[in-house]
C-alpha cells in the first residue's frame, strides 16, 4: 500500500517504512508528523483517486533528522561593465520515516 501526499507544494510517494525527504517541517527528531493531504491511495490493484483530496486518508510518520542540502551557487555578470554578483543558498530539509498509511 502506498499513497501520494502533498506537502510544501510538492508531491511525494509514501509507503510504509520508506524515508522521504521533504522541505523543512517544524519539530525535533523523534516527533510524529501526519500528512492529511492525500491525493492518491493504492492498495494492491485497488486505487483511489480524490477529486482533490481523499477524505479520511492520512499518512503518519516520524522525523528522523533535520539537515541542509548541498549549496547552490549562482553568479551573474555583465561584460565590460565591471558588474558581478555572487550568491548561494542551502535548502533546509527534513527526513521523515513513514510509519503508517491510513486509507479513507
Amino acid at each position: 500500500m502506498y499513497a501520494i501526499v502533498k506537502t510544501g507544494g510538492k508531491q511525494y510517494k509514501a509507503a510504509k517504512d520508506d524515508v522521504i525527504i521533504v522541505d523543512l517541517l517544524p519539530g525535533e527528531p523523534g516527533t510524529a508528523v501526519e500528512f492529511n493531504e492525500v491525493l492518491l491511495l493504492v492498495d494492491g490493484d485497488k486505487s483511489t483517486v480524490g477529486s482533490s483530496l481523499i477524505e479520511g486518508a492520512s499518512v503518519k510518520g516520524e522525523i528522523v533528522r533535520q539537515v541542509k542540502d548541498k549549496k547552490i551557487n549562482a553568479f551573474n555578470y555583465k561584460p565590460k561593465k565591471n558588474e558581478r554578483k555572487h550568491w548561494g543558498h542551502r535548502q533546509r530539509l527534513t527526513h521523515v520515516k513513514i510509519t503508517e498509511v491510513v486509507g479513507g
